[in-house]
């Protein structure tokens, strides 16, 4: 048995951590409906602080969440899993990259909280990123080129989960009907379409000229229910998010992780020219 380098237990340890952020999320939206609240990563945290040794818990969440933007990282610049050198190859990591940017932020406001650096962080996070958005030099334009994303991105991760292409970085038989491979076509497909109904909102406030129009997962679910049967259709997405967060222990435990080296950044980062020395 090959022994796991502290690389490797680290991008694990991400996805795990990110699995339990999916997974509370997921049962807030089931909750929501009772006790109310509102289902995203800062009521997720929340949630987390007020457990027994709740500081803890959340600040190895955070710990866990700083690892997955070292894999992210190494995934993106170091190309880590080994994309092709072509336009495909380069939106994929461009993706991982901005994942990493999402990631760290989210690692800053758990460990934020654990350290008690800091207050409730709300849960307006998107729209005070579309606001932000809007104010810098041609705003509006970027603001709309970044929905676009997440609803390409949307609709890249459901087909993710359609195709079953997850499998070519498990160690996982991708094509056997197992509750592991069940669970993780649910969650991405579910995720997907929370991405992609994330992605019409800021396209929308774009639009607009309205960051107030943006939303993230909560504003997206409120969106799902209500339309006809949203009741039904809201608690089929939300057991999916709950899915999505039990996929990342999926690829916890059978994802395919090779730690890069100085050397492979260097190649990916400053590629030598043929005929130069």
């Amino acid at each position: 048995m090959q022994t796991q380098s502290k690389f490797g237990w680290m991008a694990r340890t991400g996805y795990s951590a990110r699995g339990i952020v999916f997974v509370l999320i997921a049962a807030l939206a089931l909750a929501s409906g009772i006790a109310g609240g509102q289902p995203d990563t800062q009521s997720a945290f929340r949630a987390l602080l007020e457990q027994p040794f709740g500081r803890i818990w959340i600040g190895l969440v955070g710990l866990g969440l700083a690892g997955f933007v070292v894999w992210r990282l190494a995934q993106s610049l170091a190309n880590a899993d080994g994309q092709d050198n072509d336009a495909k190859g380069y939106l994929i990591r461009a993706a991982l990259f901005g994942s990493a940017i999402t990631y760290a932020g989210l690692a800053v406001t758990a460990l934020t909280l654990a350290l008690q650096l800091g207050g409730d962080g709300g849960s307006g996070g998107e729209r005070g990123l579309a606001a932000w958005i809007m104010a810098q030099p041609f705003g509006r334009y970027l603001a709309g080129l970044i929905g676009l994303g997440f609803m390409v991105g949307g609709a890249v991760t459901a087909a993710k989960g359609i195709k079953r292409s997850f499998g070519k970085y498990l160690d996982l038989d991708a094509n056997r009907n197992t509750p592991a491979v069940l669970i993780s076509i649910y969650g991405l497909v579910a995720r997907g379409v929370v991405f992609a109904i994330v992605g019409a909102f800021f396209v929308y406030a774009a639009f607009m000229v309205d960051p107030g129009q943006a939303g993230g997962t909560a504003e997206a679910l409120a969106w799902v229910r209500q339309l006809p049967f949203g009741g039904v259709i809201y608690g089929i997405v939300a057991l999916g998010l709950g899915a999505f967060g039990l996929y990342n222990f999926v690829e916890a435990r059978y994802r395919r992780i090779r730690t890069p080296s100085a050397g492979d950044l260097r190649q990916e980062l400053m590629p030598q020219r043929p005929g130069l020395l």
